[in-house]
């Protein structure tokens, strides 16, 4: 905030719902009184027009009732107001008003009243123009270097000059080259218009060569002109200012040299006559309006600038002189005389807030108050200290020491899954290969303590998986109203899902403007992927989970895959997954051991975690606590291994591809150039079998890039298998070792760090880095694999020995005694080296590059 702000003299505010702009704001002696008392005359885009004489009893009075001399409502929007010697046969001022559609002059004259209310003031229009075009804004002077008269030149919103001649038409001139309509003043020294067109370049125009110019009366006439002779419009110079202007305004004063203030977005100019800069001020601020006015230091220009952060600042040439805070955004200023007090200031507001004021040198400063001196006791302070510190020493150990308040969020996202799918299957369009591909219904509720906006709801699901609908659009949302709708999942695509759990988010605007998400997740159903079918013994995959609670009747976990009979305890389960194979599920009759068995390895990972889940579900209905799951090993490695040793063969192949397709498209284009040339040629020259080896390479470009197309789609299956199997194996480690949360967590983001995979960062050596990482912090065995720094560039491997070698060291040092760890001292534990371990393994490690 500045030290000092501009003193109210006088102010008004005008209308209550009506906008204003930078040519609302005129100060003349409009009603031709001779007293040399400027008017303020006043114009709103609702139509109202209103002409002030501030005479304030005391600094800083707000309007009075005689202060206001004319209030009218014209009908149509006023754009401009300007007050000029526009009528002929005349030398008194006239007030020209611009509407979009229409010009208007008015004479302003006061009566002299007989009782107390005073002096009346009336306007009578003169003469209108109604205009052609929709104007944007107005120019006015001596046109031509006339005597005694003001002519008017209209800039419309086609970029037509529109000239008048006090009650008649003149001409009209397009500007070349024209965009949007920008600023536009006349300089009566040069008799040349002076504008900022859209390119950015401030354009002086002659008043001559806009008059004997070729007329026209569209923009198609300006093409024509380069085609019948006839003079054209043209520049009398241009200067490129590289920034959009907000207004200019011509400096004509005796003892000062002509200058072109130019004021633009970040910098305001000062031209000389003849375009060229005389200097420039950069702005740390965005401008809202500006008025050059006369020094009183010889050959220097100050400016009032006025910026959005409700200052005003007085620049002497380039020079910050003043700087005054104002209690409102000025769009238009300007300088009068009232009262023979010279040089208020007048300042307009988008919202109306007209304000006189002057600027001042005494400041509205607080002084606080002495406060009674006292003797400080050392002792107790270093007494308090103490114990303040042990109080954030204690409060830094404890996490969530402090109570928790519930919050109460604005608005809420709810996810409810049908517990049975849908009796008319939703699916469309899957690739699945199978009879009758099941689809589940999930309902979504929006509840909202208050009026929110431009709601979206997007839903998504694993991939393979598919919605119905995935996005959902509320204009509004009231409170107490909910909000429900309803989407369905289906499996799509040929391919087994990574996992079953999907995601929605709620993006919404509060009443304040600010937006704000909201986000839920839920989980879908195992049946939605597989179907019951008879178990099979035969496997070539097989997991075995031990518990630590007797064995559980197998209808009671997987209700929907068993029918409930009388039976003895059921012990097996098959799964048919609709894009994999079948999985089989075995229970012990006399020991605490699952066994899950399949034909490939990946599809044993949804039933074993959903085993998992639904154990822990089961034993907590029941109360009971202390259950855990455990797995004896060994990790199968070997299956997984294949599975990685796939997606690296397919990404291989996949980036082979991509570089021949390159290769042909560079001889494509190139045989298209010799084409080209050879037909550009005035005299005939055979192809040379040119159109044939066109011919063939399309074809080839065509196959390889379907062969690619092919590929990546293989390579991402390959990779949702590979994803699929990771979390398996991730499982299991977590079970072998009976790794915490945290564990799994840094487990989790080291084999899976990416979610899509790519030719540039592919999951082989963004993999084998964490895991390298790690083997050389909170796993290593000595402080030589510290000291071993990584690379810093990733590139794709030539082959998966490395990182297979990587995972195997990873399970060996986790077998062990290492535990993963993130903290800034698990680097200097290296005490994992067990007795009887030999240097063999420590040289296969320093041979891997850990």
């Amino acid at each position: 905030m500045s030290l000092f702000k501009a003193r109210d003299w006088w102010s008004a505010t005008l209308g209550e719902v009506e906008e204003f702009d930078q040519g609302c704001l005129s100060i003349a002696d409009v009603d031709n009184s001779g007293s040399g008392q400027d008017k303020i005359i006043v114009g709103s885009y609702s139509g109202f027009l209103r002409i002030f004489s501030p005479h304030p009893a005391k600094a800083g009075d707000g309007v009075q009732a005689e202060d206001l001399l004319l209030e009218v409502q014209l009908r149509d929007p006023v754009l401009q107001v300007e007050v000029g010697k526009f009528v002929s046969g005349t030398e008194l001022l006239h007030l020209a008003v611009l509407h979009p559609k229409k010009l208007s002059v008015y004479s302003v004259s006061g009566t002299l009243g007989n009782v107390q209310h005073g002096n009346q003031h009336q306007i009578k229009l003169m003469y209108e123009h109604n205009l052609q075009r929709t104007a944007c804004n107005m120019t006015h002077g001596p046109f031509g270097g006339v005597k005694g008269r003001d002519l008017i030149c209209i800039q419309s919103m086609d970029g037509m000059l529109m000239f008048f001649e006090q009650e008649s038409y003149a001409f009209g001139r397009y500007l070349p080259g024209f965009l949007l309509p920008g600023p536009l003043r006349y300089s009566p020294k040069t008799d040349s218009f002076v504008t900022v067109s859209s390119c950015r370049q401030v354009e002086s125009y002659k008043y001559q060569v806009l008059a004997v110019a070729t007329d026209a009366d569209t923009k198609k006439d300006i093409e024509q002109q380069k085609i019948v002779s006839g003079k054209k419009v043209l520049a009398d110079w241009i200067l490129n200012i590289g920034e959009q202007a907000l207004d200019i305004s011509i400096v004509t004063y005796n003892h000062t040299v002509f200058s072109i203030f130019v004021l633009g977005e970040r910098n305001f100019f000062c031209l000389k006559e003849n375009g060229q800069i005389r200097f420039m001020k950069k702005l740390e601020y965005s401008p809202s309006c500006f008025l050059p006015y006369c020094s009183v230091s010889e050959g220097t220009i100050n400016s009032l600038v006025g910026n959005h952060n409700n200052m005003l600042l007085v620049y002497q040439d380039v020079t910050l002189r003043w700087a005054a805070q104002l209690p409102h955004i000025p769009v238009a200023v300007k300088v009068a005389s009232f009262q023979e007090m010279k040089g208020i200031i007048v300042t307009l507001s988008d919202s109306g807030h007209l304000q006189c004021s002057y600027f001042g040198t005494d400041p509205s400063l607080f002084q606080a108050p002495k406060v009674e001196s006292r003797d400080v006791n050392y002792e107790e302070l270093d007494t308090e200290m103490k114990e303040l510190q042990r109080i954030i020493k204690e409060a830094t150990k404890t996490q969530d020491i402090w109570p928790k308040i519930e919050k109460v969020d604005d608005l809420t996202l709810l996810a409810n899954v049908s517990p049975v799918l849908d009796v008319v299957s939703q699916a469309v369009d899957s690739a699945v290969e199978s009879e009758s591909v099941p689809s589940v219904t999930v309902k979504f509720t929006i509840r909202t303590r208050l009026h929110v906006q431009k709601t979206v709801l997007s839903i998504s699901v694993p991939p393979f998986l598919a919605l119905t609908h995935d996005q959902f659009i509320f204009h509004s949302i009231d409170p107490g109203m909910p909000k429900s709708i309803s989407t369905s999942v289906f499996l799509k695509g040929n391919c087994s899902p990574a996992d079953l759990d999907g995601s929605a988010v709620v993006s919404y605007s509060t009443p304040t403007g600010v937006s704000r998400v909201a986000q839920c997740k839920f989980r879908l159903p195992l049946r939605l992927v597989c179907l019951p079918i008879q178990p099979s013994k035969a496997a070539n995959h097989k997991l075995t989970i031990d518990t630590n609670k007797p064995p559980v009747n197998l209808v009671n976990l997987f209700p929907e895959f068993v029918e409930r009979s009388d039976d003895d305890q059921v012990n097996v389960v098959g799964f048919q997954l609709l894009a994999g194979h079948k999985v089989t599920l075995l229970a012990s009759k006399t020991s605490q051991r699952y066994r899950i068995q399949s034909e490939k390895f990946e599809d044993l990972w949804l039933v074993t975690k959903e085993l998992i889940m639904r154990f822990e579900e089961y034993f907590l209905k029941q109360g009971i606590k202390d259950f855990t799951c455990s797995f004896c090993g060994p990790i199968p490695l070997q299956e997984y291994f294949e599975l990685i040793d796939q997606h690296f063969e397919i990404r291989m192949n996949t980036e082979k591809y991509e570089k021949l397709l390159s290769e042909r498209a560079v001889q494509f284009r190139a045989i298209q150039k010799l084409l080209l040339t050879r037909f550009k040629d005035k005299t005939p020259a055979p192809l040379q079998n040119l159109d044939t080896l066109l011919d063939g390479t399309y074809r080839q470009v065509i196959g390889i890039a379907d062969a690619t197309e092919e590929l990546q789609n293989s390579l991402f299956r390959a990779f949702i298998k590979l994803k699929t199997a990771t979390q398996l194996i991730i499982l299991l480690i977590g079970l072998w070792q009976k790794l915490s949360n945290e564990q799994i967590n840094i487990l989790e983001s080291t084999f899976l760090p990416l979610q899509q995979d790519g030719q540039e960062l592919g999951w082989e050596e963004s993999v084998d880095a964490a895991l390298s990482h790690l083997l050389r912090t909170c796993l290593s065995k000595s402080s030589k694999e510290q000291a071993l720094n990584l690379s810093s560039q990733l590139s794709i491997p030539k082959d998966t020995s490395k990182l297979k070698k990587h995972i195997t060291l990873l399970c060996d040092r986790l077998a062990k005694g290492g535990r993963l760890s993130l903290s800034a001292d698990s680097g200097s534990q290296h005490s994992i080296l067990m007795p009887g371990e030999t240097v063999d393994l420590q040289e296969k490690d320093t041979e891997a590059g850990i």
